[in-house]
């Protein structure tokens, strides 16, 4: 296989336009699931054919994994045609997470191919017998490798390019084929060149790898349909991105929903001078919400927190109480941070966030702020409202 092969198919698609747009991304992944459908055939009948001649269960195993690759491709095909729907009445936000049950479906397959290796490959170890030698079964094992590790290749590409969890899981289920049947072909010349049968237990490595993968493509599959939390990479992408505007002074509560690859959601509240002009911070806001829609895709909805600026108490008491937060938890923010001055005492009122990782209690922690408040300034009290960051911990 020819990297100009791929190269051949990405002009063929972009020929439509950008592979931002959602056409061109399911042009992409349709022929990706393709390709799989038609290169796992020829592989299955070949390997078939060439295991049921020389008796070697772990190449039959072989064939039967690539069969259920080309099922699996069939799935993902028909997971990115469902995805293509458009929006409507019952489901507002589209239709792009059939493509992560198309997905699950996969790898539910790929574990019960998986046992069923197992077994048959614990019966040829119990019971061995002897594995027919011939150059055609190295020939067609060795064209196997060289087909999947393209593949392997192709859909990693493809998968970055268009952002699939699908195809990346894919990928790596192709690469796992490469180290199989690798080991494979390493038991046929084992078995031929010194008469020592490791037939059976190259059939278990096969399932192994078959079981892996699939538990692996569980994991990433069910993760995005569960809600995971945003990356920390695109959490500082888009804050950078919006205090680039003019008048903003931070963000917080950022939240990023996902409702199928290209299809995000999410709302953050920024932070801009009560003083000025809310017609013009409101222009702001308009346009950094048209800017994510319309370079990014990502549906923003950006809410208003006006903050005083012309109290000097209030920039000291916020980095004050920020250092404090920041000695419990290197991740722990504050934000909308108000005084409220009264006769005998000022309220300092503001809301706390805590990452998840953070196991001691929320009250504890709002004791140990406003303790350490109280001792620097011993007519202010604080009044927090704890609550869970929505962005994952991890760098």
């Amino acid at each position: 296989m020819n990297p100009m092969l791929t190269k051949w198919i990405e002009n063929r698609i972009e020929k439509g336009g950008s592979v931002k747009d959602e056409r061109v991304r399911s042009a992409y992944g349709k022929a990706a699931s393709l390709v799989g459908i038609g290169c796992n055939a020829l592989l299955f009948a070949g390997k078939l054919l060439v295991g049921t001649i020389s008796g070697s269960v772990a190449i039959t195993a072989d064939a039967v994994n690539n069969l259920s690759d080309a099922s699996s491709s069939v799935v993902s095909l028909l997971g990115f045609k469902l995805a293509d729907r458009p929006a409507d009445a019952e489901h507002p936000y589209g239709h792009g997470r059939y493509e992560y049950l198309s997905g699950l479906m996969v790898a539910v397959m790929i574990l019960v191919i998986g046992v069923e290796l197992l077994k048959s490959s614990f019966e040829k170890i119990l019971s061995p017998t002897p594995v027919l030698f011939s150059w055609a079964t190295v020939l067609v094992l060795a064209a196997s490798i060289a087909v999947k590790l393209w593949m392997a290749m192709f859909n990693r590409r493809i998968g970055k390019k268009i952002d699939s969890q699908t195809l990346m899981a894919t990928a790596d289920d192709s690469r796992n084929d490469v180290i199989s049947t690798g080991a494979v072909l390493l038991a046929t010349l084992i078995a031929h060149f010194t008469g020592l049968t490791l037939d059976g237990f190259m059939g278990l490595a096969v399932a192994a790898f078959i079981l892996v993968s699939g538990f692996g493509l569980v994991r990433d599959t069910i993760d995005p349909m569960l809600g995971s939390a945003v990356s920390r990479e695109e959490v500082d992408q888009i804050r950078r991105k919006i205090m680039t505007y003019p008048g903003v002074l931070g963000t917080h509560d950022l939240m990023v929903h996902d409702y199928g690859p290209g299809r995000e959601f999410a709302s953050v509240h920024v932070e801009m001078s009560a003083s000025e002009d809310p017609l013009v911070s409101h222009d702001i806001i308009d346009n950094i919400e048209r800017d994510f829609l319309q370079e990014q895709n990502l549906h923003l909805v950006v809410h208003y927190d006006p903050v005083v600026t012309d109290d000097p108490r209030v920039p000291v008491m916020r980095a004050f109480i920020a250092e404090l937060a920041a000695a419990i938890h290197p991740q722990m923010t504050i934000h909308d941070l108000r005084m409220v001055p009264g006769n005998t005492h000022t309220n300092v009122v503001f809301d706390c966030v805590v990452p998840y990782d953070l196991k001691m209690p929320e009250e504890e922690i709002r004791r140990r702020i406003s303790d350490g408040v109280s001792a620097q300034y011993p007519n202010y009290f604080c009044v927090i409202t704890t609550e869970r960051s929505f962005i994952s911990a991890a760098h």
